[in-house]
């Protein structure tokens, strides 16, 4: 199917491999998050990669003390807060608003 590149405005990845999206990295435009456990030090690596390959707005998150699976107390409401504030800020306005921040 073609690209829709308008159609999705904000990413976030939780704990995710984006790195296997390899040459699509360089296509997306929507602004994108990646959060990562602090003790999840390979996968930490493998985002920080992708995160270079993302021409858009990204950024990545480690949350402290979490692993892989954000098991930890508290691990995943961090990740839920920090997902909610890139949502908040990114999907203000509509698709056609050019004051929407994606």
């Amino acid at each position: 199917p073609p690209a829709k590149p308008g159609l999705v405005r904000a990413v976030v990845s939780r704990g995710g491999r984006p790195d296997l999206a390899g040459e699509a990295l360089a296509a997306v435009r929507a602004p994108t998050l990646l959060i990562v456990g602090e003790r999840d030090q390979a996968v930490i690596e493998l985002n920080r990669d992708a995160l270079a390959r993302l021409p858009g707005r990204a950024e990545l998150e480690i949350v402290p003390g979490a692993t892989h699976l954000f098991e930890e107390p508290g691990a995943l409401e961090r990740v839920a807060a920090l997902a909610g504030d890139w949502f908040l800020r990114h999907l203000q306005g509509s698709p056609q608003d050019p004051q929407a921040g994606g």
